[in-house]
């Protein structure tokens, strides 16, 4: 990942208080961090530093659209994107972000860069499992779909196997009923 100089914000000169930042987010973003399952990127994402005398509270907020393919059909969609994260940075005598919330970073420190946490909150805000709307509510019309549905087992099939169940079963189920 090269560093993305336009997402970096010096704080030192920056009065106690509220300080917003928008910024929009494309493919160009996510290209710069190699990662290429999204067809189209167009989030917009909000934040406000809020600088206090000993520490740094940043608030993220990202909304917008994502193209993404479906798991089951592979048809491109869009998915809404709606998540919030909060980082609450602090000084201490090393740089240390083992905890996901609080971020430690050196005295002398002048400037933050927010371009991973960026591209964590939009990759986080998009399910895991990846389901086109149209499948939900029976809309698409695909070649994958109907071939799914082609090979899935019927209704009918299953009734019909649990019918020929081997009679010495019946025998069993028998003492099960003669207490």
């Amino acid at each position: 990942m090269k560093e993305l100089k336009e997402y970096t914000i010096p704080f030192v000169g920056l009065k106690v208080g509220e300080h917003h930042f928008d910024y929009q987010i494309d493919n160009t973003f996510f290209k710069s961090f190699e990662y290429d399952e999204f067809n189209a990127v167009d989030v917009k994402i909000d934040l406000v530093l809020e600088k206090k005398s000993t520490l740094l509270e940043l608030y993220f907020s990202a909304t917008g659209v994502v193209n993404v393919n479906c798991d089951i059909t592979n048809e491109p969609y869009n998915q809404d994107i709606d998540d919030k994260f909060k980082l609450v940075i602090k000084f201490g005598s090393e740089f240390n972000d083992d905890n996901e919330d609080i971020l430690i970073i050196p005295h002398g420190e002048y400037e933050i860069n927010v371009a991973q946490y960026i591209y964590e909150l939009v990759i986080l805000a998009v399910p895991v499992k990846r389901i086109h709307p149209g499948i939900e509510d029976g809309t698409l019309k695909s070649d994958i779909l109907s071939k799914l549905e082609e090979l899935s087992p019927n209704l009918d099939q299953k009734q019909k196997s649990s019918e020929e169940i081997d009679p010495r079963w019946n025998n069993l189920k028998k003492l099960l009923t003669d207490k």
